[in-house]
């Protein structure tokens, strides 16, 4: 018989740990996807801004959150970031600012859902932080009211209920006993209840379109039946002003092309018959005009060029149009300011300041409170129902869109918006020329070649332009006609162009002698200087 003591052991497993005892809490923790709490954080910041926006609109207030937070960074911002902007994006700065905007509101919503999935305290909390910083900013803007802060009072009380409730159909809490196999049910569940939201807010949208297109359009009405009531004058350029040579700008610059720099996010929304313009300060009267009255003191025609203070050498903030318009000197008269005033200090509908020399105002220079623009009234972009221009002023110390408000004073007793922000106090145009053909880098062919731009010095005139190449000898260009000494002036110079590469360089001559000078400075404080210069090769 066989010992059984002698039999070789039974196979036997290894030993090994015990199985881990099923953890509900971390087992559904692991099988949570991140998507669907950050997706309900972004969709509850977007229904809240959207009925903000809707009750904005229906009130009738400009100062909605999106609207209020955008223009404290603006107001904010430092000077080299807006100098950047400029530069970057030139007149597409604000849509680049909204774009940014965007994306910042759609990362923070998505952190405040994740916030919200693992403690609905927390959560809540930054929601909250968030709503009452939107709530300042609106609060920090000119001219505000109580009223002014509903919009942003119902987007929270819309935004935070909804950002509890789609969390927690984003990430519902971990079940209590034991975990069942992961199902893709819930998942789909989420998204469409997200999707579901989603289209509400395609219907809250929908509506706000109305609801602002309509305050949008009552402006818009205003501004074409002023068109059908002022006496505006066809746009034509006077006879020989324009050379025609091609690739240049053209003289006048149409509305649609004209560059626009300010600092107001959403363009103020006043109709010509709610308008009115204040003059007080150091004055004898304190005088308050309507549309109807600043209209009926008589109406001037003047061709203008206007051009921003970021300009750099050889840019293309600078634009040229007919202007319409009331003197300013004309209504500065009625108050009768007093004899130790030297400023004005103009104000915006929107907040936005100016200060302009009181003896530029009043010198007989054509500086007009503006309400027409190339035969039309001014459109919204540009100032509508009234704003101002200044021949021989950068536009940060002058050009006041929106204006409402004139008060004369002494620059000692005031600031202005920009000059807080290390501008210049006072903004004189300097003399300055660009070439506009043939472009930078560009290849031409041998022989007879047309140079071509525009100089400027508003309100003492171009007298001569002069083109050198690779440091030659300086050649006088042909200059075309010009109205007055405050609109910018066209020239070209036949080159006799002979292969190779070689470099263009550009300078003017004002009516009082000035020679533009060949000295680099950039725009801050008070203007870019220098010769324009461009490469081009010739084959």
């Amino acid at each position: 018989m066989t010992d059984p003591a002698s039999d070789p052991a039974p196979d036997r497993a290894p030993d090994r740990a015990p199985d881990r005892a099923p953890d509900p809490a971390t087992d559904a923790e692991t099988a949570r996807p991140w998507w669907p709490p950050a997706l309900a954080g972004v969709v509850a910041l977007g229904l809240g801004l959207a009925v903000a926006e809707v009750v904005a609109g229906a009130l009738g207030r400009a100062e909605t959150p999106v609207v209020a937070v955008g223009e404290v960074f603006i107001d904010h911002t430092p000077g080299w970031l807006k100098d950047f902007a400029i530069q970057t994006f030139g007149t597409h700065d604000k849509t680049a600012l909204l774009v940014g905007m965007g994306v910042v509101l759609v990362v923070l919503g998505a952190l405040i859902g994740l916030l919200t999935a693992r403690s609905k305290g927390l959560g809540l909390l930054a929601a909250t932080v968030v709503l009452v910083v939107a709530g300042l900013a609106v609060n920090a803007r000119p001219d505000t009211t109580m009223a002014d802060l509903i919009p942003t009072l119902a987007g929270g009380l819309v935004a935070l209920p909804t950002l509890s409730w789609l969390v927690g159909k984003a990430a519902p809490p971990a079940p209590a006993g034991p975990v069942l196999p992961a199902r893709p049910a819930p998942t789909r569940r989420s998204f469409l209840t997200v999707a579901g939201i989603t289209a509400g807010l395609a219907v809250v949208g929908a509506g706000l379109g109305q609801v602002l297109g309509a305050r949008r359009a009552g402006v818009e009405t205003s501004r074409d039946d002023l068109a059908a009531s002022l006496d505006l004058p066809q746009a034509t350029p006077p006879r020989g002003v324009d050379l025609s040579v091609s690739g240049e700008d053209p003289w006048r610059t149409p509305n649609q092309h004209f560059y626009r720099i300010d600092t107001a996010l959403s363009e103020p929304l006043v109709r010509a018959e709610d308008w009115t313009l204040r003059v007080h300060g150091m004055v004898e009267t304190e005088v308050e005009l309507d549309y109807g009255e600043l209209v009926a003191m008589g109406l001037e025609n003047r061709w203008l060029t206007l051009n921003c203070v970021s300009n750099e050498v050889g840019g293309h903030l600078i634009g040229n149009a007919l202007w319409t318009g009331v003197p300013i000197a004309d209504v500065l008269a009625l108050a009768k300011p007093r004899a130790d005033a030297d400023a004005v200090r103009s104000r915006s509908q929107d907040g936005w300041t100016a200060g302009t020399p009181l003896d530029v105002l009043t010198d007989g220079r054509d500086a007009l409170l503006a309400v027409g623009m190339n035969g039309d009234p001014l459109p919204l972009a540009h100032g509508f129902p009234v704003r101002m221009i200044v021949p021989g002023l950068y536009g940060y110390v002058s050009a006041t869109k929106w204006v409402v408000e004139l008060e004369v004073t002494r620059f000692d007793d005031f600031e202005a918006y920009w000059t807080t922000r290390g501008w210049a106090e006072k903004g004189p145009v300097k003399v300055a020329s660009r070439i506009d053909v043939p472009k930078g880098h560009a290849h031409v062919d041998a022989g007879t070649v047309a140079v071509a731009g525009v100089a400027w010095a508003q309100h003492r005139g171009i007298q001569g332009v002069e083109v050198r190449v690779d440091d030659g000898d300086w050649n006088a260009a042909r200059l075309a006609a010009v109205p007055s000494a405050d609109t910018w002036r066209q020239w070209v110079w036949e080159w006799d162009a002979q292969p190779g590469d070689h470099r263009l360089q550009v300078r003017a001559t004002t009516a009082d002698g000035e020679v533009q000078t060949s000295e680099q400075a950039p725009p801050v404080p008070d203007g870019a200087s220098g010769w324009h210069t461009i490469d081009v090769t010739v084959g």
